[in-house]
C-alpha cells in the first residue's frame, strides 16, 4: 500500500527535473536507501542531487564524503548548477570530509594503526542529528575499517555488519533517512549482502552500451513505502551546468 506523498521526504526540483516524480514523490521517512553503482556510474552526482534537492525543500542534511573536501564539494556542486553556498552558510547542510587515509576525521596516526572507522562513525553524534544522512562512499569506510576487514577474512561478514546495521535501525526509528552509496565491485558479495537485505530503497545505477553510446539508468530493485508508482527503470544523464537529467524510464 502506498503512503501519502505529503509524508515523504521530497527530493524537490519538480520544475527542473523529474527525478522526484519518477521516484514516486520522495523517500519514505524511516528508510535506509542503498545506491549501488560501479565507478563512473554517477553515485556521487546522484547523492549531490539528493543533497541539493532536500536542502531546497527545507530539510536538514548531513553529507559525508570519503573523496571530496568542502572546497571540491562546493566546486562540483557548482559545476552541476546546484548552488550550495547559501545552504552551507545557513547550516541547512553539514558537510563532512572523511579523510580515511590520513590523520583526520576517521583515522589516527598516534600509534600508527588504523582506527575502528565504523565505531567512530557511530560516535559522531552531530552528523546523525539531521533529517537525512548521506554517506558517499560507504564501501570505502567498510574496506578501511580494520575490525570489519578482520571479520571478513574469517568469513564472518554478517557479524561484521551487525553492529552498524543495528545502529542504522536505531537512527531511522526516529523517522530519519540514511542514504549509502556503494561500489559493489570493491566488496565481497557476502560483505555487501546484509546491507542490501536491510535497505528499504535499493537503487542500482547502471551503465549500458547502446551502439556507440553509453547510457545510464536507475534500476529500482526495491522501494518499500513508495508514494506514487515507481518505475522499474529510469534513464538519466549527468550534464555539466545542468546536473541530473531524467531522460526516459528505460534505455531499451
Amino acid at each position: 500500500m502506498s503512503i501519502a506523498t505529503t509524508d515523504l521526504f521530497s527530493l524537490g526540483l519538480d520544475e527542473r527535473d523529474r527525478l522526484n516524480k519518477e521516484l514516486g514523490g520522495g523517500i519514505p521517512p524511516g528508510s535506509i536507501v542503498l545506491i549501488e553503482g560501479d565507478y563512473g556510474a554517477g553515485k556521487s552526482a546522484m547523492s549531490q542531487r539528493f543533497t541539493y534537492g532536500l536542502c531546497e525543500e527545507g530539510y536538514q542534511v548531513t553529507t559525508l564524503s570519503t573523496e571530496l573536501t568542502v572546497g571540491s564539494f562546493l566546486d562540483q556542486m557548482h559545476s552541476l548548477d546546484y548552488d550550495m553556498v547559501e545552504h552551507v552558510l545557513d547550516e541547512h547542510v553539514l558537510f563532512l570530509h572523511a579523510d580515511i587515509g590520513d590523520s583526520n576525521t576517521f583515522s589516527d596516526d598516534d600509534d600508527g594503526e588504523r582506527m575502528d572507522l565504523l565505531k567512530r562513525l557511530m560516535d559522531a553524534e552531530v552528523m546523525w542529528e539531521s533529517d537525512v544522512i548521506i554517506i558517499d562512499t560507504f564501501d570505502a569506510i567498510l574496506r578501511n575499517d580494520p575490525k570489519f576487514e578482520a571479520l571478513v577474512r574469517k568469513n564472518e561478514e554478517r557479524q561484521a555488519a551487525l553492529e552498524i546495521i543495528s545502529f542504522f535501525r536505531d537512527v531511522i526509528a526516529e523517522g530519519k533517512v540514511i542514504v549509502l552509496t556503494v561500489d559493489p565491485s570493491t566488496l565481497d558479495e557476502d560483505a555487501i549482502g546484509p546491507f542490501r537485505s536491510i535497505a528499504d530503497v535499493f537503487l542500482e545505477l547502471e551503465m549500458i552500451e547502446v551502439g556507440n553510446d553509453v547510457r545510464r539508468q536507475i534500476s529500482v530493485k526495491r522501494f518499500a513505502g513508495m508514494g506514487e508508482q515507481v518505475g522499474d527503470t529510469i534513464g538519466y544523464s549527468v550534464r555539466s551546468g545542468t546536473g541530473i537529467v531524467i531522460e526516459s524510464r528505460s534505455v531499451a
